[in-house]
């Protein structure tokens, strides 16, 4: 495969990446503004965004082509996908803690069976 053929191919594919990491991103936003209750919200706000932001990654490490630039990106990628699942446990919690979840949407409510148990220890 020559060098023009790769180039071509590999900025092609940059730029599904990129309409599909935007689209995502996109979709994230419209879902954590439009969406009702905080669990629905939380959830928008994590799972696409996370998606999107690793596809707009892969189109620039596709579109870059360096060494340097291709780690820098994997780690900021990585540091996403750890630390994404962890705010939207908090924020859940926090959430729960607060009372703004609602209840009635939660099929198993273990947070407020743990208090609750931990509550009646403490007396």
């Amino acid at each position: 495969m020559s060098t023009a053929l790769w180039t071509a191919v590999a900025d092609g594919a940059a730029a599904v990446c990129f309409l599909g990491g935007s689209f995502l991103a996109f979709a994230a936003g419209v879902g954590a503004l439009r969406f009702r209750d905080l669990s629905a919200r939380m959830h928008a706000a994590t799972k696409p965004q996370t998606l999107g932001l690793v596809l707009v990654l892969v189109g620039l490490a596709l579109r870059l082509r360096t060494g340097g630039a291709v780690w820098a990106l994997l780690l900021v990628g990585v540091f996403a996908m750890l630390t994404a699942p962890v705010a939207a446990h908090l924020v859940g919690r926090a959430g729960h803690r607060t009372g703004r979840m609602s209840a009635e949407r939660l099929v198993v409510d273990e947070l407020t069976r743990d208090a609750d148990q931990a509550a009646a220890d403490d007396d």
